[in-house]
């Protein structure tokens, strides 16, 4: 789930990069893809678990009122672990009942969990930030969702300034992990191997955001979004995908490959595991959809599916599970969608993995 901090910006409640909240109440919207179009993943020290009591100072959520259609899809995700608001805990929620399950899991002292993807084994992958330091670990469940084990991955760790803007994404091979920090607007795309710790680095001068990152193979897709001072405030002037060779030289940013400008009243999209598909979420007052596009041509091939939301219908992230076979809308309305099955609330949490 990868909510745009740019939402808020526009809405007044932030004036600087790396302050706006990433998901707020947003979640997402799920729906099984075809096997044609494979939708990749996008992502993501032992320590105690811990009372909810601890973030008793945050909103709980409330139990939405959305009608289930038809019966669920069984063979979808059956939990999501959240990031609470604060960065001090994470909690797993059962995406049937809305219910949390087991005890919140405490952060490493002195650090606070900021992105969450899935670790494409039945694991999570979970960015901790400390001063100017990412560090990253492995939280495993129980065969009944229950926090079993928060360990760190050795030799994996990112010397950089993590934000409210910076994205996680795991390959679907569970060993990369690609993960974006910032200096002031500028980028830098870490891509680090778990097996070996091996990395390479791309950066830009060039101000600009990047988000919506998903995995096809040793190919990294992104959301290039160029910002631009306008009366002052920082303005996106277009969403681009763009694809990076993670096997090729490391750089500059400039040496990844603009595939399609993202339609109007679109900012998220994600690329199929053949990477022959880019699959974007577009917006019309209170209705989001996801539309397939051709790599090859930029041509629209397919609509995969529409989800009517409350309020304005604003769509501020898009992802797919670990398996790629199930595509995850995060709406402006605090709740996440699964098709067939009643909301589940998320205003607590924010960023989350299925």
């Amino acid at each position: 789930m990868r909510r745009n901090p740019m939402n808020d910006e526009r809405e007044g409640k932030h004036k600087e990069p790396g302050r706006a909240g990433r998901l707020g109440g947003a979640w997402r919207a799920a729906v099984p893809v075809a096997a044609a179009i494979g939708v990749a993943l996008v992502v993501g020290g032992g320590v105690d678990l811990v009372h909810s009591r601890q973030d008793s100072d945050e909103p709980k959520p409330k139990a939405a009122k959305t009608k289930a259609v038809g019966k669920a899809d069984t063979k979808s995700p059956r939990y999501v672990v959240g990031v609470r608001r604060t960065g001090m805990a994470l909690v797993v929620r059962d995406v049937r009942t809305g219910d949390d399950v087991g005890l919140p899991v405490a952060a490493p002292q002195g650090q606070r969990f900021q992105r969450i993807a899935s670790g494409g084994d039945g694991s999570y992958v979970v960015a901790t930030k400390a001063a100017k330091k990412v560090t990253f670990q492995r939280l495993n469940l129980d065969k009944n969702g229950h926090p079993k084990e928060l360990a760190e991955i050795p030799r994996v760790a990112v010397a950089g300034i993590s934000t409210t803007w910076s994205d996680l994404a795991v390959a679907a091979d569970g060993d990369k992990i690609a993960y974006v920090t910032y200096r002031g607007t500028r980028s830098r795309l870490d891509v680090i191997s778990i097996d070996t710790g091996q990395r390479k680095t791309w950066t830009t001068r060039a101000s600009a955001r990047l988000s919506s990152m998903s995995w096809a193979g040793d190919t990294l897709s992104f959301v290039w979004n160029p910002l631009r001072k306008v009366n002052g405030k920082l303005v996106e002037i277009h969403h681009q995908v763009h694809t990076l060779d993670t096997a090729g030289p490391a750089g500059d940013l400039k040496l990844s490959k603009p595939v399609l400008k993202l339609p109007e009243g679109s900012e998220t999209a994600v690329l199929s595991q053949d990477g022959q598909t880019v699959v974007a979420g577009v917006t019309d007052r209170s209705q989001i959809a996801l539309q397939a596009f051709s790599v090859e041509t930029g041509r629209p091939t397919k609509l995969l599916w529409q989800q009517q939301v409350k309020g304005t219908g604003d769509l501020t992230g898009l992802d797919s599970d670990a398996t790629g076979g199930h595509l995850l809308i995060t709406g402006g309305d605090g709740r996440l969608y699964i098709k067939g099955a009643p909301a589940v609330p998320a205003e607590d949490l924010a960023d989350a993995a299925w």
